[in-house]
């Protein structure tokens, strides 16, 4: 008897507590309606920094990835630093985690080469403070970001803003 009138308990209560939750806004359990990069948009982010670096005369490593900074393209141009293709992945990973142009960290403010160095140290050398990483924003939000390596920190963040505005470009015109 005992039992059973537990097994009644519980199962009064959990009516109770659905019909209660039931009335309640419950909040979203996915994500719809989101805005994401796919290969196509990268590869046309890719092929208008590499022009752009062609055309200044640089030799570029040009990182592209998504939102959450998993890589989606990627070119080496001839003659390009192999080391800097770290340099430009990382610059990548650092705008699209951060939401901002990478850089010196703090963005605001004077530069703290110490916490920047310990960043990147802490991320096992995913995140940098070097500048050259340009996030792409699609309907206010990041859906990735681009990274190039290869020229001082301003012509690769030159080569990378051209990359993401051919983008944003392509995506104006199918409007």
């Amino acid at each position: 008897m005992h039992a059973l009138h537990w097994t009644l308990s519980l199962m009064v209560l959990s009516a109770s507590h659905a019909g209660s939750s039931a009335q309640e806004k419950q909040p979203p359990l996915v994500t719809r309606n989101r805005v994401q990069l796919n290969l196509a948009g990268a590869e046309t982010a890719l092929t208008a920094a590499k022009k752009k670096a062609a055309a200044m005369g640089l030799k570029s490593n040009i990182a592209v990835v998504d939102d959450g900074g998993h890589l989606l393209a990627f070119a080496r141009m001839d003659g390009a630093r192999p080391a800097s293709g770290a340099t430009a992945l990382s610059k990548a990973v650092s705008a699209a985690m951060f939401r901002q142009e990478s850089g010196t960290l703090p963005a605001k403010g004077e530069p703290d080469v110490l916490l920047s160095l310990g960043i990147q140290t802490a991320s096992g050398g995913k995140i940098t403070p070097l500048k050259g990483g340009i996030p792409i924003v699609i309907d206010g939000q990041v859906v990735g970001a681009v990274g190039v390596g290869g020229g001082s920190g301003e012509q690769d963040a030159e080569v990378a803003k051209a990359g993401v505005q051919a983008l944003l470009d392509v995506l104006a015109e199918k409007k």
